[in-house]
Parts: C-alpha cells; structure tokens; sequence
C-alpha cells in the first residue's frame, strides 16, 4: 500500500492511499488561513483493513444499494454478495473500496491516475471492469475527481467518493451546526431497508428541502416518516438539470460558520446521496466507526440508488465499446471569499 500527497500553490494538501483509491487527509484552509483536515481518516491502516467502513474510499462496482443482491440484465438474473441485510452495498462484501489499486505517477504532479482490473464475476457482477480514478489538484483550490471505466459485457457501474467531512477540522464536533443547500427539488424515497421506492417526490414542505440552505440538524430529529427509515438523511436528491454528460452542474454547498470553511461540489452525475452519519457509533470497527455519532457527513454523487432494478432510472448498464466517464469538482474557499 502508499500513499501519494498532492499540494498546490496555496498549501491545500490531499494524501490519496493506493487501498481503496482513498482520500486519507484533506488540509484545507480556515478564514485565517489555517489549515487542518476536514476528511475523517486515519493514521494506520489497521482501521482501514479492519473493514471500518468507507472512509474516503472510491465505492464500486456500484455505489450504494441494490435490492435484495441481484438484479436482471438481458434475460439473465444476477445474484451478487448480500453484505446490507439483503442488499448488496457499495459493491459487496469486497468492493473496489477493499482492493489495491495500481498508481501511474508518470503524469502531471498535481494528479494521481489509479486503476484497479474487476475480475468477471467479482462480487456476483458480469465482466471484467477496468476501472480509473483521477484526482488532481489545482491551484484554484479544487479538488477535480474523474471516472473512467469500460468493460467486456454488459454491467452496471457507478463509482462514487465516499468522504465523511467535517469542515470544522475537528473530528470531536458534530456536524449537525453545518448548514447545507442542495440543488435539487427532488428526492427517492426509500422503504425499511433504505432501497427506493421508485417515486420522485418533491422535497417542497418537507425536511428533505434544502434549495436554500440549512442547518443539518434543524430538522433531522423530525417526525418525517423518511427521516425515520434512514435515522436522519440517508437519502439520494435528483440533481436539477437532466443528466448531460460531460457538463458540471452545482450540487451542493456546505459551509461551516465557525471555521468559515466552505466546499462547493459539482459533477456531472444525476444523483447526489446525502449521508448525515447515523451510524457512527465511536466502536473500533464493523457496523459503525471509531468516530462518534454524527461528526462527518457524506455527500456522495453518484448515480441512483437500485437503478438497475428500475427502469425510470437513469440507466446504469455499460456496455462493451462503451466509455463509463463522470467528474465531480470539490471546490474550497472560506465565507468571506467570493463564490465561484
């Protein structure tokens, strides 16, 4: 395993680990210019491997969840490794978050290429995925994170970034004072085990609104059915804009008062999961995390969750001759600067 550092002219640092194609640490600066991490990560790689889960990994074959560990493509059912009750979660029991992915340093050095081969069959998925992650880091304080995959059958792919960030640099706080907006009217509801039930409903009078943004935590203690199935937001929100390929849309906003730190994030993907840390539960490994109940936060885009069990969905299925491709920028800047 390694672990390679990018840092740009203005001393933002991202530490990206080989295991996983995972972000270790982000320093990024404060109003007054003082850097510290605003990822939750670790110093060794025990936690990592004990299967604490997630932590700034790349997820895949499929981000998120498919309903009851299978699905059907081309008149053939596929079961995959249940590892979410009777889902398959972020890929299975051994996603692309528990494989060593291979480095290409002989680029820029402001970007990392990784790339990890996805046997045929891995985890239940057919074909075998050659998969790509770029991140790179530029001095206008971005952190741009690329795509790429093809395959030789059909399959679905979604990769996604699964950071818990806690811009306050302190991993003791909780993360409930960070106000958000996400820009989307839209949201999938989920049934008791956290899949969607195939509606789009509005977020228009509900505590899942955050056009303008929000307190986290002014709402998420609701009597909202939804915010009872997922113990607060565990929710995917329809991004605005059809999905459009190649283009950036914003997605959300989130800002901390009191270190002033503020991460804009855009992508070209549909979907935009909202994770508010349930389940942290402060325990060593398993279920929950050694970080304690809601410190770090996910904002994970990706596309839907279940897709390739619903058809309405945007499609997920990549083909042989077919380029999987998606980006999403995760610009920082501090509430006194100008937005981008």
């Amino acid at each position: 395993m390694e672990i390679y550092t990018l840092v740009n002219a203005h001393g933002v640092e991202a530490r990206i680990m080989t295991y996983g194609a995972s972000i270790v640490s982000l320093k990024t600066p404060d109003r007054r210019g003082h850097l510290e991490n605003i990822v939750l990560g670790f110093d060794e790689l025990e936690p990592y491997l004990a299967g604490v889960p997630y932590y700034g990994a790349t997820v895949g074959r499929y981000a998120n969840r498919i309903a009851n560990a299978r699905f059907a493509l081309d008149g053939t059912t596929y079961p995959l490794s249940a590892n979410d009750g009777p889902n398959s979660l972020h890929g299975g029991k051994r996603g692309f978050d528990k494989r060593v992915w291979k480095a290409d340093t002989t680029g820029d050095a402001d970007r990392l290429r990784l790339t990890y081969v996805s046997r045929a069959g891995e985890e239940g998925f057919p074909g075998e995925v050659t998969a790509h992650v770029t991140y790179r880091l530029s001095d206008e304080d971005s952190l741009e994170i690329d795509y790429e995959a093809t395959t030789t059958a059909p399959t679905p792919v979604n990769l996604a970034n699964h950071a818990y960030f806690n811009l306050g640099g302190d991993p003791r706080r909780s993360i409930l004072n960070h106000s958000l907006q996400i820009n989307a009217d839209t949201f999938t509801p989920v049934d008791a085990n956290l899949i969607p039930t195939g509606e789009l409903r509005p977020v228009a009078g509900t505590p899942f609104d955050f056009r303008r943004a929000t307190a986290i935590g002014a709402r998420i203690e609701g009597a909202d059915e939804q915010l009872k199935l997922g113990r607060g937001y565990d929710h995917n929100w329809i991004l605005r804009a059809a999905h459009t390929g190649s283009v950036l849309r914003l997605a959300a906003v989130l800002t901390d008062s009191g270190s002033g730190r503020v991460l804009e994030i855009r992508t070209t993907q549909p979907g935009l999961q909202f994770y508010s840390g349930n389940f942290m539960d402060g325990k060593p490994a398993g279920a929950g995390s050694v970080f304690g109940y809601r410190t770090g936060l996910c904002l994970e885009t990706q596309h839907f969750p279940d897709s390739p069990n619903h058809a309405a969905f945007p499609n997920t299925i990549l083909r042989p001759g077919e380029t999987y491709s998606e980006r999403t920028v995760l610009h920082f800047r501090t509430a006194d600067t100008t937005a981008r």
